[in-house]
């Protein structure tokens, strides 16, 4: 068949005519509409329920505590961003996580990634900014926007395999302890985002902590 491609309005009938045999097949734009959307729906994942969010005092007692862990204190350098790649885990069934920073903010949000879990370790990767980030993840599916406006929250349209649990925006780490915790929604991995992207001058030291609890 020889393809035509025709302005189509609302309740249109495309008819498409064979060169060779002279048949003709009718297409109803709205029935096709409909067939698209209605895929579309399907593809997309459920709503993610608000995190429990809560700070503390006790600034100089956890950063005491991180700083003696193995990975509980690393540098988010200027322009970048740090993402922690944490799967769900079969034993637990909410993630914590802690934060404080040394003398600046920095900016902090939560994705979920509905994905399969092929292993239950925790991984840090570092880009130079959200968009680098993102055309980092597999390349087949397709509609990732930058993550947005740290100044005023992340508004992105995410891939339909993301959900967004809490956005991007620049948290006060420096003068009381971030924390927080989230039911799984379901097998995924939970993408932890510490944005320092908007810093041209300095970098950020930051304390961390993330467990599972059941």
């Amino acid at each position: 068949l020889t393809s035509y491609h025709v302005p189509q309005g609302v309740g249109d009938i495309v008819m498409i005519q064979s060169d060779h045999t002279g048949a003709v097949d009718i297409l109803s734009a709205e029935l096709e509409t409909a067939d698209l959307l209605g895929e579309q729906r399907k593809a997309q994942p459920p709503p993610l329920a608000a995190p429990t969010v809560w700070t503390t005092e006790k600034m100089k007692e956890f950063k005491a505590k991180m700083g003696k862990e193995k990975n509980g204190r690393m540098v988010v350098k200027r322009g970048e961003v740090v993402t922690v790649r944490v799967p769900t885990h079969p034993d637990g069934k909410c993630i914590c996580w802690e934060f404080a920073t040394d003398d600046y903010d920095i900016g902090f949000g939560i994705y979920f990634d509905w994905t399969t879990v092929t292993s239950t370790a925790i991984t840090v990767q570092v880009s130079e900014s959200s968009d680098e980030e993102d055309e980092d993840e597999d390349e087949e599916i397709e509609g990732l926007s930058p993550v947005g406006d740290v100044e005023r929250g992340s508004k992105s349209y995410l891939r339909n395999r993301y959900g967004e649990v809490m956005p991007v925006y620049r948290r006060n780490s420096h003068r009381e302890v971030q924390a927080g915790s989230h039911e799984y929604p379901g097998e995924g991995i939970y993408l932890l985002k510490f944005d320092n992207s908007y810093s041209l001058l300095r970098n950020k030291t930051l304390f961390f902590h993330v467990y599972y609890t059941s």
